[in-house]
């Protein structure tokens, strides 16, 4: 038997666009309740984001993993259940 990692379907939209869509291992964020960092198969979560610089750790079809980078003023962010997480962010 070997282990098939899996990896949480991350969409993050403005409100003109699309930010980012796709798989990551790792969402890190601002809220008002301080740092979060959202892993794989988080627990069910809606909160608000303040201020910060949004860090994702994308996983490629290739199996490597890239960093990207977002300001955010303000949003929000729900983790649901079926390892998907949703950002509505300014």
């Amino acid at each position: 038997m070997f282990y098939v990692p899996y990896f949480m379907k991350l969409s993050v939209y403005s409100l003109k666009n699309i930010v980012f869509q796709g798989q990551a291992s790792l969402l890190n964020c601002m809220t008002k309740s301080g740092e979060i960092t959202i892993l794989d198969n988080h627990q069910s979560l809606i909160t608000v984001l303040t201020a910060c610089t949004m860090k994702v750790l994308e996983k490629l079809p290739t199996g490597e993993k890239k960093e990207h980078f977002f300001l955010v003023k303000s949003g929000f962010l729900e983790v649901r259940s079926e390892n998907e997480v949703r950002c509505i962010i300014d």
